[in-house]
């Protein structure tokens, strides 16, 4: 695409991409390859010395991904992406350029379980480790960050609560501290959503969510806005020093707003092999095209059973930002201008039990560990989800015993209420 500002309907339909030449086909093709034929041996030294960008192998890119790649970038207003095999490998490779053992990043206590258990627990095998905080209180997220803090990580819209993110004051405690701040967009997706805009640093996606929306492939992307400078301290030696694997070359004097993302291809995915397999891409590119009409329907259809719920007996409280009566429901008018988001969490009267009934008695919502689909989705998020974490991460994470989580498809609204009524009904009768 060229410099004219197209809009984001045009852009997530034709960014990155152009007819084949080859064959003129106009969808994207699937580039079912793993190598890629050199043109000569000056032409595969100077790919493997990153002295010109190509195709080597499909560990490291491939032609299918790199359109999702640009078109994933393009839509959040950076200046690279990297996709990967799925979300959580999309969290580790955000980090590992930027850790070391003994370094810390600075997490939000509002996350996915599995993400609460991948920072508290799994990255100390790589010696990092994990402070968290709870996110509201800006104050505390600077007081927790110390000499070895080397990121801040926290999601736009919160899993399983819906929580909003204040991202233009962490992004401010993060420049503050000379650090990145890395924003998991997933639930939002750039069109609800572009934390770059409000100061992040970086940006991942389980692209398994909403941006496919048809629960049908696995995948995960890490977008650099490409305005961090990593050369101004020495808290990133992997993006500022010599590289040894690549005859001493320094990635940020080298490739400047791209580092990041060279870094990521040529260090991150060559060694850790978190590849994104080029079906998965395509499948994703699919479902991009579609990306507003989806998220304008979910985010009605969430409004309308946020709203039903909140004034049915049976249930304590919902905890839908879109609310007026949501704590958060200013700054989602500041901040989330086009909606809150599809996913969100109610209390039913009756505790655990009625909960587990619930799930039991649905008929059009799916029971299954997973959010985003154009169906709509139902889990108890402390028996699965969030089941390994302790009764304090879990009240603290917006999953405790007695709510259930939503995920809003964009069936017909009144068909969801109508279940939901049903269920509730069995669930406390």
């Amino acid at each position: 695409m060229n410099d004219t500002p197209y809009g984001f309907d045009t852009l997530q339909i034709h960014a990155g991409a152009r007819p084949d030449p080859a064959t003129g086909a106009r969808q994207t093709p699937i580039y079912q390859s793993t190598a890629y034929v050199f043109r000569d041996a000056d032409h595969a030294a100077a790919l493997f010395n990153l002295q010109e960008v190509g195709y080597i192998y499909s560990r490291l890119t491939n032609p299918t991904v790199s359109v999702l790649q640009e078109r994933i970038a393009t839509l959040e207003g950076g200046a690279g992406a990297v996709c990967c095999s799925s979300g959580h490998a999309a969290q580790i490779m955000a980090l590992f350029p930027l850790m070391q053992p003994g370094s810390n990043v600075v997490v939000s206590t509002r996350l996915y379980g599995g993400s609460i258990t991948q920072f508290g627990q799994t990255i100390k095998r790589f010696g990092w480790s994990a402070t968290f905080v709870d996110f509201d209180d800006v104050d505390a997220i600077h007081a927790a960050a110390d000499e070895n803090t080397k990121a801040i990580f926290c999601e736009s819209i919160s899993n399983p609560g819906g929580y909003l993110t204040d991202i233009p004051a962490v992004a401010a405690v993060a420049e503050a501290l000379g650090v990145p701040l890395i924003v998991d967009n997933t639930l939002a997706t750039p069109y609800l959503c572009r934390p770059i805009e409000m100061g992040a640093t970086l940006v991942v996606h389980s692209t398994t969510k909403y941006l496919t929306g048809n629960g049908t492939v696995t995948g995960g992307a890490v977008v650099d806005s490409g305005n961090f400078d990593w050369s101004a301290s020495d808290k990133f030696p992997s993006l500022s020093q010599p590289e040894p694997a690549y005859h001493g070359l320094k990635f940020h004097e080298t490739f400047g707003a791209l580092a990041y993302t060279f870094h990521g291809i040529a260090v991150g995915l060559r060694d850790l092999g978190m590849t994104m397999n080029p079906q998965a891409a395509h499948y994703t590119l699919m479902g991009i095209e579609t990306l507003s009409l989806r998220m304008e329907r979910h985010v009605q259809n969430a409004e309308k059973i946020a709203a039903w719920l909140e004034n049915d007996p049976r249930v304590e409280f919902v905890t839908y930002a879109g609310l007026p009566s949501s704590p958060y429901y200013d700054r989602k008018q500041a901040l989330y201008a086009k909606g809150a988001g599809a996913l969100f969490t109610f209390a039913v009267k009756g505790g655990y039990e009625a909960c587990v009934k619930l799930v039991d008695s649905v008929e059009i919502f799916s029971h299954v560990a997973n959010l985003g689909d154009t169906r709509s989705l139902i889990i108890h998020s402390a028996s699965t989800t969030h089941r390994q974490l302790t009764p304090k991460q879990q009240e603290a994470s917006g999953a405790s015993p007695n709510v259930v989580r939503l995920s809003i498809g964009t069936e017909d609204a009144d068909d969801l209420i109508r279940d939901l009524d049903q269920a509730l009904a069995a669930a406390t009768a």
